[in-house]
């Protein structure tokens, strides 16, 4: 099993790192623009090796995609993070450049490969590589719901002083403030968490979760990263092992939901040929709403996108 991840920075860096620990594959290749930036990193990490007991070679690249041919997985994390002054259209054109070139060039050497989008604004930039690879939308997906749902059941454990272990959880939407956290899919070893928490409790747990990322860009500066590369891993996990885990991740939709021809975080069955199944779950009328108004938003990102004819 061969592994590339495209974008040596913390996201990337961590997520090759939880990979190589995990033994899911024989090579990992580490690629950035950056000279040395995906050399050194992928050394420091090739020298844990002896510390941390895996046979993982890891090896970094300056944009040689030629080191990337045959690679079965594919992450991309390549993108910039929005900068002061920047506009929201600014940065989905900026990005959506660099993961339109990734893509290109890895594909070339990968043309069978499983794409795994980090990349942010995450719905639009994970629809931007499927527009580029031209495969079916069951090899291109992205990571978000794992990250969100982890955030979400780590703040449940916490409040209660619980494993997070023997928290189940599952959150829909955009990967962003118009997430969709189910409380009512949410519980603790099979006990519904309405029977361990008041509503106000959940509440604001719910709000936590929809401000993570957030919270933590104004505490350290930057976006995060060990959850994010420890989400990506676990997709990686599954796909490699071909386990058919139920996940929520950025997956296409087509119908389900009453939602149709974009990217948005929902349930799916994954395994080692990427999304096997879209799963739809019974949502109240609030829910649904709620669902509906954040795949709206993600439709006006993507009609920016559709607006500036990259593709």
């Amino acid at each position: 099993m061969k592994i590339t991840v495209i974008g040596a920075g913390n996201v990337g860096a961590t997520c090759a790192n939880v990979i190589a620990h995990k033994a899911l594959a024989n090579q990992i290749v580490l690629v950035d623009v950056k000279p040395g930036l995906a050399e050194g990193k992928a050394l420091d990490m090739w020298q844990t090796a002896p510390v941390n007991i895996f046979d993982t070679r890891i090896t970094g690249v300056t944009n040689d995609y030629t080191a990337t041919r045959g690679s079965q997985i594919i992450i991309i994390t390549s993108g910039i993070t929005r900068k002061p002054g920047m506009s929201r259209d600014e940065l989905i054109a900026t990005n959506a450049k660099i993961v339109k070139d990734v893509t290109e060039k890895s594909i070339k050497y990968s043309p069978d490969a499983v794409i795994i989008v980090v990349s942010n604004p995450l719905d639009i930039m994970t629809y931007a590589a499927y527009l580029t690879a031209n495969k079916h939308h069951s090899k291109v997906f992205g990571m978000a719901g794992i990250l969100d749902a982890a955030r979400y059941k780590s703040f449940v454990a916490e409040v209660l002083n619980t494993s997070p272990r023997d928290v189940q959880a599952l959150l829909l939407g955009g990967h962003g403030d118009t997430m969709v956290p189910l409380p009512r899919y949410t519980s603790v070893s099979g006990i519904p968490v309405s029977q361990l928490l008041n509503q106000d409790e959940i509440d604001k747990i719910v709000e936590k979760t929809r401000q993570g990322g957030g919270d933590l860009v104004k505490l350290i500066g930057t976006s995060a990263w060990y959850a994010p590369g420890a989400a990506v891993a676990q997709m990686v996990e599954a796909i490699v092992h071909d386990q058919h885990r139920i996940f929520s991740i950025c997956a296409y939709v087509n119908g389900e939901y009453g939602i149709k021809d974009i990217y948005l975080g929902v349930p799916v069955k994954l395994g080692r040929t990427g999304v096997e199944e879209v799963i739809e779950i019974e949502l109240n009328s609030d829910e649904r709403k709620l669902l509906h108004d954040s795949a709206c938003s993600v439709r006006k990102l993507k009609m920016v996108l559709d607006d500036m004819n990259l593709f």
